[in-house]
C-alpha cells in the first residue's frame, strides 16, 4: 500500500487545479501555487515541464501511486495494441481502489485505498485487501457487512459532486459490477487529463 506523505491539498495548489473536484480544495479560493513566491511563479513552461506536470497530475489523481508502479503500468499500456494513452487510462481505471471510489463507497481515492486495505471490500464475494488489484470486466465489487454501517461510506454515497459512471453499474447501495474498460472521454475527471503528454514523457 502506498501512502501520500505530503499534504493532499498541496498537489491541487502546485497544479493550480482542483484535481479531485472537491468543494473544500484551496484552489477554489487561491488559484496560485503554494509558498512565499507562489503568486509570482508564472513563467513559460518548457515541453518537458508540461509533460512532467501531466504525469504528476495523472499519478496524483490515482492516489499518488509510486513512480515504480506508474512506470510499470505505462510499460504495460505501451505493450498493448492500440493507443498507449487510452490503454494507460484503461489500466488505471481497472484498479480496485479506483472502482471503489467510482462506486461512491469512499469519499476520496485515499479513503478508498484504506477501505480496501482494511479488508472491507469483496471481489466476486471474496475479501480482497490489495488496492492495486486489477479488476476484470464482469467482476462484482461489494461492501463487507461492517463497511455498510461505516460513517465514511454513508457520507460518500451522499456526496452531490460525484456521479457513478456508466461503466460501473450499481446493484442496490452496496454492490457494483464493472461492465467495460472506459475510454478517456468517458472517465469523469474534474480537470483535463493529458495521457498523450505522459506517453511523451516516458518515451523520451
Amino acid at each position: 500500500m502506498t501512502k501520500r506523505t505530503s499534504a493532499k491539498h498541496k498537489l491541487d495548489r502546485r497544479m493550480g487545479e482542483n484535481i479531485w473536484g472537491r468543494p473544500n480544495s484551496p484552489v477554489n479560493k487561491r488559484s496560485y501555487g503554494p509558498g512565499q513566491h507562489g503568486q509570482r511563479r508564472k513563467g513559460k513552461i518548457s515541453d518537458f515541464g508540461l509533460q512532467l506536470r501531466a504525469k504528476q497530475k495523472l499519478k496524483g489523481y490515482y492516489g499518488d501511486v509510486t513512480e515504480k508502479q506508474f512506470r510499470r503500468t505505462y510499460k504495460e499500456a505501451a505493450a498493448m495494441k492500440g493507443d498507449t494513452g487510452q490503454n494507460l487510462i484503461g489500466l488505471l481505471e481497472r484498479r480496485l481502489d479506483m472502482i471503489v471510489y467510482r462506486a461512491k463507497f469512499a469519499p476520496t481515492i485515499f479513503a478508498a485505498r484504506q477501505i480496501v486495505s482494511h479488508g472491507h471490500i469483496r471481489v466476486n464475494g471474496v475479501k480482497c485487501n490489495v488496492a492495486s488489484r486489477r479488476i476484470d470486466v464482469g467482476d462484482v465489487i461489494s461492501l463487507g457487512d461492517k463497511a455498510k454501517e461505516m460513517a465514511l461510506v454513508i457520507e460518500a454515497q451522499s456526496l452531490p459532486e460525484r456521479d457513478i459512471p456508466d461503466y460501473v453499474v450499481p446493484d442496490g447501495t452496496d454492490k457494483v459490477t464493472y461492465t467495460r474498460v472506459p475510454k478517456l472521454d468517458e472517465v469523469p475527471y474534474p480537470v483535463t487529463m493529458e495521457p498523450n503528454l505522459v506517453v511523451e514523457f516516458y518515451s523520451r
